[in-house]
């Protein structure tokens, strides 16, 4: 026990005047969490690669993009998704030439500015899909990642407009208070807007595409 103490003492005593010290890791996998909530920004300092970093932040985006109440909207084809098995819609309906439905079964016929706790029809402002460029049903995180920096694949937006979309738009917002006994997404949209700030302000990089 003394002989531990010393040698702790001792590596203290080298620290405090410019001794060896121990290597910082470089790569520490960032703390675990529940399936409901997200990591902080915080929690990928460690990694001091800032590409990695950067595509390691991307990743806990992903946990939100891959989520059925986000890629539901987001569909690879003309019908939008439903419920956390992405079922088509029911009743049938189709994105139409703005994504906002055809003449007599628009998005906001049904779906109002705010989720409908009675018939438990969900709602938000502007209610709609997204346009087709920007499909993630289907789509590997890396394809999504890429799709989201590219202007035509993202609505014309810029980087720093897509932290302000992820971060602030009130359509986005109705993932993580979706009604009735859906399940919403990871964390919080204050998380979800700080991740993506960070993933800009680290290079923006992405994960390897795979298809």
């Amino acid at each position: 026990m003394l002989s531990a103490m010393r040698t702790l003492l001792l590596a203290l005593a080298l620290a405090g005047c410019g001794g060896k010290q121990a290597p910082v890791p470089q790569n520490l996998e960032p703390r675990q969490v529940r399936a409901n909530e997200l990591r902080a920004v915080s929690d990928f300092a460690a990694i001091r690669d800032r590409a990695e970093r950067s595509r390691a932040l991307f990743g806990e985006m992903a946990r939100v993009i891959t989520h059925p109440r986000c890629i539901n909207c987001h569909p690879n084809g003309d019908v939008p998704h439903q419920r956390m098995t992405m079922e088509l819609h029911d009743p049938p309906v189709v994105r139409g030439p703005a994504d906002h439905g055809v003449a007599g079964m628009e998005c906001m016929t049904c779906h109002q500015d705010r989720n409908q706790p009675y018939t438990r029809v969900p709602g938000a402002p502007k209610w709609h899909l997204a346009p087709i460029e920007m499909a993630w049903v289907g789509k590997s995180v890396g394809y999504i990642c890429n799709q989201i920096k590219d202007p035509k694949r993202n609505g014309g937006k810029t980087l720093a407009q897509i932290v302000e979309h992820n971060g602030h738009d009130k359509l986005v917002a109705w993932g993580w208070d979706p009604g009735a006994d859906r399940e919403p997404a990871p964390g919080t949209q204050a998380q979800f807007g700080e991740l993506t700030a960070a993933w800009v302000e680290s290079g923006a990089e992405c994960p390897e595409e795979t298809r």
